[in-house]
């Protein structure tokens, strides 16, 4: 005979199925089966724990409305502590139930924080199971995104260090939530970014960057590493002295690089560029990198100069006339077709630039 949890597994699995579908996921919740989804997922049945979290999960991840009402139910107080539990096909369902309903908003990412599951969801990101390593970093990631706060939280949780070690020990599209992760944290104020950087994100950054086959997680790279160094001259020089320009350089000119990883690279590069005054790693710049880079550069070795004798002769050491002239004149002949204020602080450059090479 057919027990009464075969029954329950075999009728939960039918919903699971229809959530898969949001007009689906809706009728299911109209018909009023979310609280018993909360209640067979405190039955002792380990199967029926899965299909119940997986069932959730698929619920919510269509809108806010529908994890309003999964949470409404009271749901994550109990999906919360199975973070814990030794079963691995459990937690990923948990984990990932959990992250459907934090990406929605910063209200439905609080009532996870709330649940506690900082510290414990960082411990998934060294389980046995790759399955369950990456769901919680895409929960956590759901949560990085919403607020300064929320990042905070998951730095001070010891999150940063979590997400790095992840990222390096990861495969594959398996780094992206984690590397996603990073940049989200890393976005949002200078002090976050600093805690990336201590907890050395940078060369398994840079690694995937170079490594990596596909794009999309390249292009991931480039967006996290422009987003840690973009706020500050030392921000900058970290990423400079662990070589990144040079390598976002490469995904930005190489004929075979995504329009998505080019444009990424670009704004990471120009990002990074304007805050850095390490000088050492821009010259290599002016001689290998194109003209529309180039003349980002010379804005900042323009900027530098005037103030650094050292650097002033250091850099006519290296640099010859024919290595920048036809930047200067790029740089001249664009900012004249722009506002009248832009191209006398062009000129300025120029200027200066060319008065180092003369009267030094």
């Amino acid at each position: 005979m057919t027990g009464p949890s075969e029954v329950l597994i075999s009728s939960i699995s039918i919903i699971d199925g229809s959530a898969v579908y949001a007009g689906l996921a809706q009728h299911v919740v109209d018909a009023g089966a979310v609280p018993l989804l909360v209640l067979c997922i405190q039955e002792p049945e380990i199967t029926l724990k899965r299909i119940s979290a997986s069932s959730m999960g698929d619920i919510c991840k269509h809108s806010p409305e529908l994890a309003q009402s999964v949470v409404d139910a009271g749901a994550v107080a109990y999906l919360a502590p199975l973070i814990l539990h030794p079963d691995a096909k459990l937690k990923r369902q948990v984990c990932g139930a959990l992250a459907h309903i934090s990406k929605h908003s910063v209200d439905l990412a609080e009532v996870v924080v709330e649940a506690e599951i900082f510290p414990n969801i960082l411990n998934c990101l060294k389980d046995t199971d790759t399955l369950v390593r990456k769901n919680a970093a895409m929960c956590i990631r759901e949560i990085a995104k919403h607020t300064p706060e929320l990042a905070k939280l998951i730095v001070n949780s010891g999150g940063a260090a979590a997400l790095v070690d992840y990222v390096f020990e990861a495969h594959g599209n398996n780094k992206l939530p984690g590397i996603m992760a990073i940049g989200y944290i890393a976005a949002f104020s200078e002090t976050l970014a600093l805690a990336i950087i201590v907890s050395k994100a940078i060369p398994p950054l840079k690694d995937a960057l170079i490594s990596e086959p596909e794009d999309h997680i390249k292009a991931a790279c480039a967006w996290t590493l422009g987003q840690i160094g973009r706020h500050t001259p030392d921000h900058a020089k970290s990423l400079a002295e662990g070589d990144c320009l040079r390598h976002l350089l490469a995904c930005m000119v190489h004929e075979e690089s995504s329009e998505d990883l080019k444009t990424k690279s670009k704004r990471a590069l120009k990002a990074i560029l304007a805050k850095c005054t390490h000088l050492q790693a821009l010259q290599p710049l002016l001689r290998d990198s194109p003209v529309k880079v180039q003349k980002y550069v010379l804005r900042q070795f323009a900027q530098l100069l005037p103030h650094d004798v050292e650097a002033r002769r250091s850099f006519v050491q290296v640099t010859t006339t024919a290595t920048i002239i036809p930047s200067i004149i790029e740089l001249s002949s664009s900012s004249m077709k722009t506002a009248p204020s832009t191209a006398v602080v062009i000129g300025s450059y120029r200027h200066t630039i060319l008065f180092i090479f003369m009267y030094l």
